[in-house]
């Protein structure tokens, strides 16, 4: 059989989006996956029992945010420049495979428990450039949060979507191959592009790093919670994402760690921090405990473009591999498809940690 003109290693978000713009453009690619039939580790229910990459532990939030971020400026851009083509990236997929993807665009709600946790993210308010709101004003847009909340601020640029729904949608457009990729020269194919997030690093001696995160996701009354919520509830930072069938993902802790062992305190502190912003939830059914690894660079920042004259990288996206998948996706097929790399990948060169 002839060799397709490009394959990617990697079948993650990233590595599927990337393959689905380059069928756009006429190239034929092949997707290789490597999921393997292995406990995640914890009461894990919904979906089967086997260790994924980082989008299916992922929530799906689509925000542009953190003080770390806008010490960045390049990555900054790049962020905000593939959150503006969330929508269209979401309509179209929908459109062409026929499933929901679990889009929303209800905003999300930044708040803090406690006087010292208003100072810490009242930091980023200021640096996003939006107004703190009252204890009321907030309870009237979230009618769930505690009483004890001290403020907070409304980011209504903020999406969500499920990366389970986005993962599913693109594997129906596209032929995957279920095969774990140890040698790139083996790969038949005239470019590689190795989307294989923490992977990565063996394929490619790339310096990506795995960093340990765990979740939980939850299930009760439908409608409890309107907004996506990013909150800081004595000191311990929490997001809690909502889904419309009642479903709420809880996460998610950071760890320098390579296991996948998922603890009770972890556990405990998750728990804790999201039932302080939202008592109800203390009624909601535990459905999943789930451990991930982000991919993460020196810097991290991701790791886009040409290794050599066959391979391309696109990982170490660390904790924004959802919302960078459309620039991503974009930025390499283009690059593969015309030779040409956009200005926007300078700044994430695969190269600049190299010595010399």
């Amino acid at each position: 059989m002839k060799a397709p003109d490009v394959a990617v290693v990697g079948g993650g978000i990233i590595g599927l989006a990337i393959a689905w713009r380059l069928t756009q453009r006429g190239r034929t690619v092949v997707v290789y996956d490597a999921v393997s039939p292995v406990a995640v580790g914890g009461p894990v229910v919904a979906g089967g029992t086997y260790r994924a990459g980082a989008w299916y532990v992922a929530a799906g939030m689509l925000a542009v945010g953190g003080e770390s971020t806008f010490e960045r400026p390049a990555l900054a851009r790049l962020l905000e420049t593939s959150a503006l083509r969330w929508p269209e990236f979401a309509a179209e997929l929908e459109k062409e495979s026929g499933l929901e993807l679990g889009y929303a665009d209800t905003g999300t709600l930044s708040v803090a428990l406690t006087t010292d946790d208003h100072a810490v993210v009242a930091r980023e308010w200021a640096i996003r450039g939006v107004l703190a709101l009252r204890p009321s004003e907030l309870r009237e847009r979230e009618p769930a949060l505690s009483p004890r909340v001290r403020g907070g601020a409304h980011l209504p640029a903020d999406r969500q979507v499920d990366p389970r729904r986005v993962v599913a949608a693109l594997r129906s457009l596209l032929p995957v191959t279920r095969s774990h990729v140890t040698d790139l020269g083996a790969v038949r194919a005239g470019t590689v592009v190795v989307a294989a997030g923490c992977g990565t690093a063996a394929l490619t001696g790339l310096p990506v790093r795995p960093v340990k995160g765990q979740l939980l996701r939850l299930r009760g009354e439908p409608g409890l919670i309107r907004h996506v919520i990013n909150g800081v509830a004595d000191g311990r930072h929490v997001y809690l994402v909502p889904r419309p069938d009642g479903e709420v993902v809880v996460g998610a802790t950071q760890e320098e760690r390579t296991d996948h062992a998922s603890t009770a305190g972890a556990v405990l502190e998750l728990l804790r921090a999201a039932i302080d912003l939202v008592p109800g939830l203390a009624e909601f059914e535990i459905t999943e405990v789930l451990v991930g690894h982000r991919p993460a660079t020196p810097d991290n920042a991701p790791l886009l473009g040409p290794v050599d004259g066959r391979v391309v990288v696109a990982a170490g996206h660390h904790r924004n591999g959802v919302l960078l998948a459309p620039v991503t996706a974009d930025l390499i097929a283009d690059l593969v498809a015309s030779g040409t790399a956009d200005p926007l990948l300078d700044e994430f060169r695969p190269g600049r940690f190299s010595c010399g």
